[in-house]
């Protein structure tokens, strides 16, 4: 019994509900009904991680996510972290994650990953980091493609957050697992491609109003293209070092 994640799925489902947030899934039978699985997820906000523990709730599974470990430093969340099995990463040195992360997905969890690491500003998928694969080839587990889209329009960076009752539509589309097996190059490039297949065809089917900032340039919105992001992504890292250079 986990009372504490219990409390937070009434918490998530009472959220959607006061929202007005209309969550289609899709593809959902490829979630593992049990054993362990990395659950690659897409990242274009702040609360895309949401819809994706609710997907996991729906197969009767409890998803472990990882997470920037500074989030520990904020007192309520570092109580939910611990009490929730959430696996803080230090960016600067995540082997320790990495193999907490191993350990979970050998012992049947199944583990939210985001193989873009951070919120991708142009709402198209970044360059992946081969965490994700890693662990699947290390734990010997099968690693699931899962894209959230439509969250970010209620919280994403460089824009206001929209978090009333917006009656936001959300889709949330998961694709057959992939077998751990091959490279970590291998893996790591079959898993991109079924997320760009995943992320297209829900995008296909969600409104596109032209000029809205979170449709994507490629579908006439005015998010960043790739390349714009790139430079905006480069330019906090730098604001964010001046500030660390700057503290006492």
């Amino acid at each position: 019994m986990e009372p504490v994640f219990r409390t937070l799925e009434i918490a998530a489902h009472a959220v959607v509900r006061a929202t007005g947030t209309r969550i289609t899934y899709h593809g959902l039978d490829h979630l593992p009904r049990s054993g362990g699985a990395v659950i690659a997820i897409n990242h274009t906000g702040y609360v895309d991680w949401l819809p994706a523990a609710l997907a996991a709730e729906n197969r009767g599974r409890r998803m472990r996510f990882m997470i920037k470990a500074e989030m520990a430093e904020v007192p309520v969340i570092g109580w939910l972290i611990r009490h929730t099995k959430t696996i803080p990463v230090d960016r600067q040195a995540g082997a320790e994650a990495f193999a907490a992360a191993v350990r979970a997905l050998r012992d049947g969890e199944i583990v939210g990953v985001y193989p873009e690491a951070t919120i991708s500003r142009s709402f198209e998928l970044k360059e992946f980091k081969t965490g994700a694969a890693r662990m699947a080839l290390q734990a010997q587990v099968p690693i699931v493609p899962l894209v959230v889209w439509g969250a970010h329009r209620k919280w994403t960076k460089d824009h206001p957050r929209a978090l009333g009752r917006t009656k936001t539509p959300v889709s949330v589309a998961v694709g057959a697992p992939l077998a751990p097996e091959g490279s970590v190059a291998v893996v790591d490039a079959a898993l991109r491609a079924e997320m760009t297949r995943l992320l297209h065809d829900v995008q296909a089917g969600y409104p596109r109003p032209k000029g809205a900032f979170w449709v994507p340039r490629r579908l006439g919105g005015s998010a960043p293209t790739p390349e714009q992001a790139k430079v905006l992504d480069a330019e906090e890292l730098a604001e964010r070092a001046r500030r660390r250079a700057e503290r006492p």
